[in-house]
């Protein structure tokens, strides 16, 4: 967990090396007064505006590059490797379902005090992108402006707590790497006890923080999870035939979650006009 080498703790895939660092980092960042502050902050807002740049230029690509990757797995696989896979399935899409029309909407209901339906139709074009592009740091530009501009968050609020949300609230995520971990111990045959899976769900909760807001991001933090677990690494051979379509899932309940703590914290700070009937009608 604590680096010895940052550098090599980065080319190693240290996950949670990376996460303590950074957040070590972030701590002291917030300690610096006069030029160096200011330094900084130029640097990282500069930083961001180029990511998005280029997140801006990937987006004009990513129709074909779905298209690609789904034709890619369904011409390597064929239909009849969704066969065995559809329980798994299943499960991963009934929890996200749980999570994203039970939890979520009762956190806006009763912690933002806001009409959850009003949000889901602010949400339509980030929940589109999210689910085509399947990756959160894509879809960050549009999240941004769906709570912005439909949802009536100031960018105050939108632009700290969304960026960090795209980076470190997987939820969908994390749940998706607890069930693929549980999926496949029982392939091999192998029963793991309370305290493992005790374990994976704290390993899924901690990896899904470092876990790069790309494609297929989560089989890295799934690997992790297996290896801390002792079970073996090809087993994530298992879930690839329909990891691209539930990607697409679990990217869409976590750009909405992350939707969701920029209003809840809006309404929190007293901000005024979050989900009025101003912003029935999304522009899309």
């Amino acid at each position: 967990m604590i680096p010895t080498n940052i550098v090599e703790a980065a080319a190693a895939g240290q996950m949670l090396g990376l996460i303590f660092f950074s957040l070590l980092y972030g701590f002291f960042l917030t300690r610096l007064q006069g030029v160096y502050a200011e330094t900084q902050l130029n640097f990282w807002n500069g930083m961001f505006e180029i990511m998005m740049k280029i997140t801006e230029l990937v987006m004009k690509f990513a129709p074909i590059g779905v298209f690609a990757l789904v034709a890619k797995t369904i011409t390597e696989t064929g239909l009849e490797a969704f066969g065995p896979l559809l329980l798994f399935f299943f499960s991963v899409v009934l929890a996200l379902a749980i999570h994203f029309f039970l939890t979520l909407p009762l956190l806006l209901w009763l912690v933002g005090r806001v009409n959850p339906m009003r949000h889901y139709r602010a949400m339509g074009a980030a929940l589109i992108t999210a689910f085509s592009t399947a990756s959160s740091s894509a879809t960050l530009p549009v999240t941004m402006e769906c709570v912005e501009k439909n949802a009536g968050v100031s960018n105050r609020t939108s632009s700290f707590v969304l960026p960090l949300g795209a980076t470190i609230n997987m939820d969908g995520t994390a749940l998706y790497e607890c069930v693929a971990v549980l999926f496949i111990a029982q392939a091999y045959g192998i029963e793991l006890n309370l305290a493992t899976q005790i374990l994976v769900v704290v390993l899924a909760l901690l990896t899904s923080i470092g876990v790069a807001g790309i494609p297929a991001a989560s089989l890295v933090a799934i690997a992790i999870i297996l290896t801390a677990v002792g079970l073996p690494l090809e087993g994530i051979g298992l879930i690839l035939a329909v990891d691209r379509l539930l990607d697409m899932m679990r990217t869409s309940v976590n750009i909405f979650s992350d939707s969701c703590g920029a209003v809840i914290i809006a309404k929190s700070e007293g901000e005024q006009g979050i989900l009025t009937d101003a912003h029935r009608r999304p522009r899309l």
